[in-house]
């Protein structure tokens, strides 16, 4: 039974509090559990903080998640990631702005503005075509530290699993770890 769980985000700590409430069910069920439950920024080193995360927690569980910045493909070998820890490693395909793109509604409400449905795979859209598409929700106003925390917390988690298969087998596969054991 998982008695730690220790998130580790590719980002700045202003996006720790969006993250929290984009993984409210997590963060219920290892509460439910009596896990600790622990979201860390690693604000430009995030595979060196993963590292020392193994070796300083290594009763925990030691979650990486990481923006793949382009599709998902030996992002690993690309990362200088080890391929022993793949199953605690999960991406962010092709960055986090995606899983935005995956709730329009919510998108649109927060800007004030109408977009029209994209791409429903939001991780086949290119980091450019994202950043566009931010750019146009947003009049050119987008700042990641200022507008993703409100973001993260508005945004439907069911809706960019569906949307987002990398972002369902990370929910898939910590839920299923938290509910083990008793």
């Amino acid at each position: 039974m998982v008695k730690e769980l220790r998130i580790y985000f590719e980002g700045d700590n202003r996006l720790r509090a969006g993250f929290h409430e984009f993984f409210k069910d997590i963060v219920e069920a290892a509460r439910d559990k009596r896990c600790r439950f622990e979201l860390v920024a690693t604000d430009g080193t995030p595979v060196e903080d993963f590292e020392s995360a193994l070796k300083s927690h290594p009763d925990a569980w030691n979650v990486l998640l990481l923006d793949s910045e382009g599709p998902l493909n030996n992002c690993e070998r690309s990362k200088k990631l080890n391929p022993k820890d793949e199953g605690s490693v999960f991406w962010m395909v092709q960055v986090m702005e995606s899983w935005f793109l995956a709730d329009i509604p919510n998108l649109s409400g927060f800007y004030g503005t109408r977009l029209e449905p994209g791409n429903p795979k939001v991780e086949e859209i290119p980091k450019a075509d994202v950043r566009a598409k931010m750019d146009k929700a947003s009049g050119d106003t987008y700042h990641k530290t200022k507008h993703a925390p409100k973001l993260l917390g508005l945004i439907d988690p069911a809706l960019v699993r569906k949307a987002a298969p990398n972002c369902d087998r990370m929910f898939s596969l910590i839920l299923e770890q938290l509910s083990k054991g008793s």
